[in-house]
């Protein structure tokens, strides 16, 4: 990796068994288990968003950048700049107030940047690092300071970039952080110059999951660790084919409002790593630890200050939020999966 990586952004340039551990639980103090990873024969079983939304990559990413040049300042102005699920003590009470629900957003990095094995010793820190799908940069504002790695942020949403560089101004971080629009599946970055590859839930939103894993891969550098968390479907089981229909039905609503083109399961993004040859796979399901997060979201928009803002945000921000009582529903009938899958790129 080169170490004078320009900033801000690059220009882009031209595009065996592995062993997996399975950890049912991942929280600190708490026991894991390693499983082997099971093979998976099924292809991957989706849902989509309706036809003339995936008629074509462009007219889904329109919607996508649509949907958060509307809906973001609504959401900073209630919950601040980390546009993600926090992490949360099983059984939490989720009548917190906002400032508990922020800090298990921070939470969630931490857990996350823990998990992955990103080292704690200051000269194996991180000094480059890309967010892909970065929102307003709070991750990466959050990673800059923690580690003083320069971060390069990529969102489809030009309201996002404009306030992420306008908040990396007024904290004093313009010379850490950078944030442009650009498509995560067409990276505007040279290959391997990121020794930590972030992407905070912004893989649901991807139409091509393996071009999606195969660019976060050249564009990390030789021995980088790469971090997906996102929003899976539940694995299908040995017998299973596809998701039931009424599963199918659940996420279809989902995809409608929130421009999700294709769901797929944990095991398929394992799978799709295998492929690429990836090195020290590990993946955890922490739909318990992020339970408390829609039920507090949904009572925020409850507010005063959350109807006027849905409001002002207008209709597809509305709509969005109408459907988040189906996430929970989902994540209660386990058909909804908080997955977080890391892996690292052989040197």
């Amino acid at each position: 990796m080169n170490p004078t990586i320009p900033f801000p952004s690059p220009t882009c340039q031209p595009a065996s068994r592995i062993r997996v551990r399975t950890c049912r639980t991942a929280h600190p103090g708490r026991s894991s288990t390693g499983l082997a990873a099971q093979p998976t024969s099924s292809r991957f079983q989706s849902t989509r968003v309706a036809a003339a939304m995936v008629s074509g990559g462009d007219t889904l990413n329109k919607g996508i950048a649509e949907m958060y040049d509307k809906s973001s300042g609504a959401w900073e102005n209630i919950w601040g700049d980390h546009m993600h699920h926090g992490f949360y003590d099983p059984h939490s009470d989720v009548s917190g107030s906002l400032s508990d629900h922020r800090a298990a957003q921070i939470r969630m990095i931490e857990e996350a940047l823990q998990f992955s094995g990103v080292s704690e010793v200051p000269k194996r820190w991180p000094k480059n690092v890309v967010d892909v799908g970065c929102g307003i940069g709070g991750s990466s504002r959050y990673i800059a300071m923690k580690y003083g790695a320069k971060c390069w942020g990529i969102t489809l949403s030009p309201v996002q970039a404009q306030r992420a560089n306008a908040l990396a101004v007024a904290e004093g971080l313009a010379d850490k952080v950078s944030f442009q629009v650009a498509d995560a599946l067409e990276q505007p970055f040279p290959d391997g110059q990121f020794d930590l590859v972030w992407s905070m839930e912004s893989g649901e939103h991807m139409p091509d999951k393996r071009k999606f894993v195969s660019e976060l891969t050249r564009v990390a550098a030789p021995g980088a660790t790469i971090i997906i968390v996102t929003w899976c479907h539940r694995d299908l089981g040995p017998s299973e084919e596809s998701l039931q229909t009424w599963e199918k039905e659940h996420l279809r609503k989902i995809c409608n409002s929130y421009y999700l083109p294709e769901w797929c399961s944990a095991a398929d993004y394992v799978k799709l790593l295998q492929s690429l040859s990836l090195q020290d796979i590990r993946t955890a399901d922490w739909s318990q630890y992020v339970a408390p997060f829609w039920p507090a979201v949904i009572r925020s928009a409850l507010t005063w200050k959350g109807l006027t803002s849905l409001l002002h945000a207008g209709l597809k921000t509305i709509r969005g939020a109408l459907v988040m009582p189906l996430m929970i529903e989902g994540y209660k009938k386990d058909l909804i999966k908080f997955a977080i899958i890391t892996c690292r790129k052989p040197e």
